[in-house]
């Protein structure tokens, strides 16, 4: 775990004592929350416990409505008029779009503990039962025969992450950015079809049954599990992949409409309370709160870390040199 996240618990708990001690007084009851494809599951238990906290409190009750696709698709969504009072994405880049736009504050990452991001994940592997094209680590991906399943990084922060996690782990080898861009050219070379967002790409390895292996979050092997059932895939952790935090912003847009910002706020600090950080990590999402990512350390199993500040710079330098058009992406692979 990078170090910055230890050191920032106090204020995590600052953050959980100010909602929890907060007079609970709202002008609206309802939300919603426009999120990424793979947090669907998360969202849902996390919306039972912020309602049942409300309720407890206030004795009011509330709704919160969810929105769900490709993280960067769900980011335009709100920048053309989805009235989401809530954005939780999972990539910086898509909540910056916004705050560029007016639509989240320019400040959004003072607004909440550790720069908006409550929870992170990481890339990794997802193999069929038996794992029978023995798949360890990134270098098994550029072989030839081996289909890899990736979401498109021009739709969705998963497969950003993904191409960013390969990239990176060519770096943090000791490997140079031509050599980086040598091997992520051979790995797209292996991928028969980009997938729209996370789901979308769970649903064509598992139900089309298209590629040998997935890239995707590491929260996505216990929604596989619940979904499909157990034992139908592996999950694979290489030997190293990269922090994907989960930035979260309030629509200002939105709220100032509605009269919904302290509702707003409030569920988005309930995210850094204990209550929320265990529903994360339940969801093999990793928490901010260094005390619970160690409860659960047989879930997050051990891989060397590395950022996007370590290689790109910032995900904004990443989005301008590999994403944008005409960038390092578009360079690479072409749409089949």
């Amino acid at each position: 775990m990078p170090i910055q996240y230890s050191k920032r618990l106090l204020s995590t708990l600052v953050a959980a004592v100010a909602f929890c001690a907060s007079p609970l007084a709202f002008a609206q009851n309802s939300l919603l929350n426009a999120s990424y494809d793979v947090s669907r599951e998360f969202y849902k238990d996390v919306n039972s416990a912020f309602i049942a906290s409300v309720k407890k409190s206030s004795g009011k009750d509330i709704k919160i409505d969810q929105s769900h696709g490709g993280s960067s698709a769900q980011a335009r969504a709100v920048n053309d008029g989805l009235d989401a009072d809530v954005v939780t994405m999972n990539t910086t880049t898509d909540v910056e779009f916004l705050a560029q736009s007016g639509i989240v504050a320019k400040d959004w990452k003072k607004r909440f503990p550790h720069n908006a991001a409550p929870t992170y994940s990481t890339m990794l592997f997802l193999t069929r039962h038996g794992n029978p094209k023995n798949i360890r680590d990134w270098d098994d991906l550029i072989k030839p025969g081996i289909q890899v399943v990736l979401v498109n990084p021009k739709t969705g922060g998963n497969g950003r992450m993904a191409y960013l996690a390969a990239w990176g782990a060519v770096r943090k080898k000791g490997g140079s950015d031509a050599q980086a861009a040598e091997f992520v050219a051979k790995l797209y070379k292996n991928v028969p079809v980009l997938a729209k967002g996370g789901r979308d790409a769970t649903t064509i390895f598992l139900q089309r049954n298209i590629g040998d292996v997935l890239i995707t979050f590491e929260s996505e092997v216990v929604s596989v599990d619940r979904e499909f059932g157990s034992g139908k895939v592996d999950a694979v952790h290489p030997s190293s992949s990269i922090v994907a935090e989960n930035p979260v912003a309030v629509v200002e847009r939105t709220v100032a409409k509605k009269g919904t910002a302290e509702l707003a706020k409030a569920y988005l600090n309930f995210l850094y309370t204990d209550e929320a950080q265990e529903i994360a990590a339940r969801h093999a999402i990793r928490p901010t709160n260094a005390a619970i990512l160690k409860k659960y350390a047989a879930t997050f199993k051990p891989i060397q870390l590395f950022t996007v500040e370590d290689y790109f710079g910032s995900l904004a330098e990443a989005q301008k040199v590999h994403f944008n058009d005409g960038g390092q992406f578009d360079k690479i692979y072409s749409v089949k």
